[in-house]
C-alpha cells in the first residue's frame, strides 16, 4: 500500500511571540495544525528573537542595520523624537509605507532569497496588524508567485474597515495598490472567516477566485499545574473577556447589564465575577475599583494564564463593536470554543462569530442591549447554579472547523 508523502510548506511570518499579539497567538496556532496535518514545515520568523516551536525547524529573520533605509528609518525616528519634527505622514504619502517597513521587507527578501535547501510545495505568507512584511517581500519574489498563499487576516486598508473603524492613512492609495497586486499575483489567498473574503472580494474582485477559507486554529495547550491569581476561583461564576478593548468595543453596557443583574440576583454577589483580562483596560478600571464584583487586569498577562482562565471561566465573553457588519473572526473565538464553556456574544447582527454559532445561538445581543444582557447573564446563571459540571457549549462541530482535520481538507492533502 503506498503513503503520499506530506507537502513541504514554506511559512514566511511577522512573528511567533505568543506573548506579543493575538495576532502571533492565531498564527503559531495555525503552524502548529499544519504540521498536525502532515506538512513538513520551515518557518522564517521576524520575532526579532530566537523563538521555537518544538519538531518544527524556526529560523529568525535578522533586522538589516547597515543598509540605507535602516539609516533613514532611525534618523526619522530621532526627528520625531528629539526635535518633535515628523516626517512619517509626508513620507508615507509618497512612498506608502515607512523607511521601516521597507527596511524590514528587504531584510526578509535577503534571507528568504539566501535560502537555497529547502524546495516548498507552498509559500504561506502571515502578518499582524497593519504591516503585512512577508507580503511584501513575496510580491518581490515573481517566481514563487504560483505556490503562494497569500493570508489576509484583517481588511486591509484602513479605509476599507466596515465603519466605525475605517479612516483613510497616509499614502491610502499606495497601500491599496500593493493589496491589488497580492490579489493578482498570489496563486491563493486566504481568509480566517468567510465574510471577510467576501468583504474583501467588493474591493478587489481576484480575491473571489484566489481565495479559500482558513480559520482561527484551536491549539490546546498541553495541561499543568494550574496556579490561579488570588482574584480567580474556578468554583464560581466568572463570566471573562480576554483581550484589550480598543476603539468601538465599549463594554459599558455589559457592565451595566452585570450590575443590573447583581441587583436582582443578591445572592449570586459571592459567586459572580465579571472579570476583563489584557492590559490596561482604563474602561473598567474605575468601575472595578468600586465594584467587588467587577475586576480588570492593571498589566500583562501571559498567555497561558489567561488560557487557563478561559478554560476554568464559567462563561467565555466575546465583545465587538457596535456596527452593521462585523466580518472579523475575533483571535480569541477558539480559545473560547476549545474551553467548551458558554460564549456570551456582544456584537452586531451580521458577524462572523455569529455566522459561525448560529442566528439561533441564544446567548447573543448588541453590545448595547442592557435589558437583554441582563437577561442572557441571569439565564446562564441560573443554568450554571442548576449543573456547573454539565454547563458547556457542547459544539463538536465548531471544534472540528478549527482543527488540523479540517485544514487538511481545505488544502487538499492527501496523507496517511
Amino acid at each position: 500500500m503506498s503513503r503520499s508523502v506530506p507537502k513541504k510548506v514554506l511559512v514566511v511570518v511577522e512573528s511567533i511571540n505568543v506573548d506579543d499579539s493575538s495576532g502571533a497567538k492565531g498564527r503559531v496556532a495555525l503552524i502548529k495544525n499544519l504540521q498536525r496535518a502532515g506538512y513538513e514545515l520551515v518557518v522564517y520568523h521576524y520575532s526579532q528573537k530566537d523563538i521555537h516551536l518544538e519538531g518544527i525547524r524556526c529560523i529568525a529573520i535578522r533586522e538589516n542595520r547597515k543598509s540605507l533605509m535602516f539609516f533613514l528609518s532611525r534618523l526619522e525616528r530621532q526627528l520625531r523624537h528629539k526635535l518633535n519634527v515628523d516626517l512619517h505622514k509626508p513620507l508615507e504619502e509618497r512612498f506608502g509605507f515607512s523607511f521601516t517597513l521597507f527596511n524590514d521587507r528587504n531584510s526578509i527578501l535577503d534571507t528568504l532569497r539566501s535560502s537555497k535547501e529547502f524546495n516548498p510545495d507552498l509559500i504561506l505568507t502571515l502578518s499582524q496588524g497593519g504591516r503585512f512584511r512577508p507580503h511584501h517581500a513575496l510580491l518581490k519574489i515573481p517566481e514563487w508567485h504560483h505556490k503562494w498563499i497569500a493570508y489576509m487576516h484583517d481588511p486591509y486598508p484602513m479605509h476599507h474597515y466596515p465603519k466605525p473603524f475605517t479612516w483613510y492613512e497616509p499614502g491610502y492609495a499606495k497601500k491599496e495598490n500593493f493589496v491589488k497586486q497580492i490579489s493578482e499575483r498570489a496563486e491563493f489567498s486566504a481568509f480566517p472567516s468567510l465574510l471577510l473574503k467576501e468583504w474583501m472580494t467588493r474591493f478587489y474582485p481576484n480575491f473571489s477566485k484566489t481565495g479559500i477559507i482558513i480559520p482561527h486554529q484551536i491549539d490546546p495547550v498541553p495541561e499543568k499545574e494550574i496556579n490561579f491569581p488570588e482574584y480567580f476561583n474556578p468554583a464560581h461564576f466568572n463570566l471573562l473577556h480576554a483581550g484589550n478593548l480598543l476603539g468601538a468595543r465599549n463594554p459599558k453596557g455589559l457592565v451595566k447589564a452585570f450590575e443590573e443583574f447583581l441587583k436582582k440576583n443578591p445572592g449570586a454577589k459571592g459567586v459572580a465575577k465579571l472579570l476583563f483580562l489584557g492590559g490596561h483596560n482604563k474602561r473598567v478600571e474605575k468601575i472595578a475599583r468600586e465594584n467587588e464584583n467587577v475586576y480588570s487586569s492593571r498589566s500583562y498577562i501571559s498567555f497561558k494564564q489567561v488560557y487557563q482562565m478561559q478554560q476554568a471561566a464559567a462563561v467565555n465573553i466575546i465583545l465587538e463593536a457596535k456596527a452593521d457588519i462585523s466580518p472579523f473572526l475575533p483571535g480569541k473565538f477558539p480559545h473560547c470554543v476549545g474551553a467548551e464553556k458558554p460564549i456570551l456574544l456582544l456584537g452586531p447582527a451580521k458577524s462572523e462569530a455569529r455566522r459561525l454559532l448560529g442566528y439561533n445561538y441564544p446567548y447573543w445581543a448588541e453590545i448595547d442591549e442592557e435589558e437583554k444582557i441582563s437577561g442572557l447573564i441571569e439565564n446562564l446563571y441560573s443554568k450554571w447554579k442548576k449543573s456547573p459540571n454539565t454547563f458547556v457549549l457542547n459544539r463538536p462541530d465548531l471544534q472540528r472547523y478549527m482543527s488540523e482535520e479540517y485544514l487538511q481538507e481545505v488544502l487538499k492533502l492527501e496523507h496517511s
